[in-house]
């Protein structure tokens, strides 16, 4: 049997404002998660456009990306269902800007949270995933990558013909 492995990518924004980093409280199939913002990749959509996105989407604040915190790979099988889902997860760090008050967050989204390190480190098994603390660690650790070192070609900005 011949079948093709493809990993779901994901965006994750690393927001980080005088020592606290900002998650969202987010309903899964799991029960209620604690999550950076993060998200799919959609079509047609470069990385960059992506995180900005869901950021926005799931926050509602405007994120500009500066620069690459990491790329990491993780699996994950659902308890529930049994379902194996591998992810490819582009971090970026980057300028948080203004909160728009008005914008209603995504869908399963319950709140932001603004949080220190070690109240993110005690939640440990309240997070959606193990990159949630991996993206943090390696931000504090200063890991930090241009953002062009992730190349998008122009045909991914096109739409389908």
């Amino acid at each position: 049997m011949n079948i093709r492995w493809k990993p779901s990518v994901t965006v994750a924004a690393i927001i980080e404002r005088d020592g606290r980093y900002l998650l969202v409280e987010e309903h899964t199939p799991e029960g209620l998660r604690l999550n950076n913002p993060a998200g799919h990749l959609d079509p047609g959509e470069s990385p960059l456009q992506g995180v900005a996105r869901e950021a926005l989407e799931e926050t509602a604040y405007t994120f500009t990306p500066t620069s690459l915190v990491g790329v990491y790979l993780s699996r994950f099988q659902r308890p529930a269902t049994g379902e194996d889902i591998t992810y490819l997860r582009f971090a970026y760090a980057g300028d948080v800007g203004p909160q728009q008050p008005d914008r209603e967050l995504d869908t399963g989204i319950v709140r932001t949270l603004w949080m220190t390190p070690d109240e993110i480190r005690s939640s440990a098994d309240r997070h959606r995933s193990p990159l949630v603390q991996r993206c943090i660690e390696d931000h504090l650790a200063g890991q930090r990558f241009p953002v062009d070192l992730v190349f998008t070609d122009p045909s991914v900005l096109q739409p389908p013909a």
